[in-house]
């Protein structure tokens, strides 16, 4: 099993160029199509712990629809926040990737060497 794990949206090109730039480097990640498995309530709160969030709206894509549908805003709780994050994972920022208990969002996807070289 893999050290490595990625929430995926093979959609975007940041996301296939971070799965990528991983493959380049021999690491082969469990590959999470997030938008089909969205992470649930606790996943979501340790995979911000392990970006090292002062808040969960740090991942949320703002310029999403569905945040403007939803009349999302920055003064909302994390406890308000998560619940939607799950119900609509359009709205987290992607890819993220994650070894053992540090993660980052591979934008640009060249992040992902600090997980790589560390």
């Amino acid at each position: 099993m893999s050290e490595y794990t990625i929430y995926h949206n093979p959609r975007c090109s940041k996301s296939r160029q971070t799965l990528a730039l991983l493959e380049e480097h021999n690491i082969q990640p469990i590959v999470i199509e997030y938008l089909k498995n969205p992470p649930n309530e606790q996943e979501l709160e340790k995979i911000g712990e392990k970006l090292g969030l002062e808040s969960i709206h740090q991942i949320i894509r703002e310029k999403e629809s569905i945040y403007k549908e939803l009349d999302l805003d920055d003064l909302m709780s994390d406890s308000e926040l998560i619940p939607l994050m799950v119900e609509y994972p359009k709205l987290i920022e992607r890819p993220i990737v994650i070894k053992g208990d540090r993660a980052v969002i591979g934008r640009p996807p060249e992040n992902v060497l600090a997980l790589i070289n560390d």
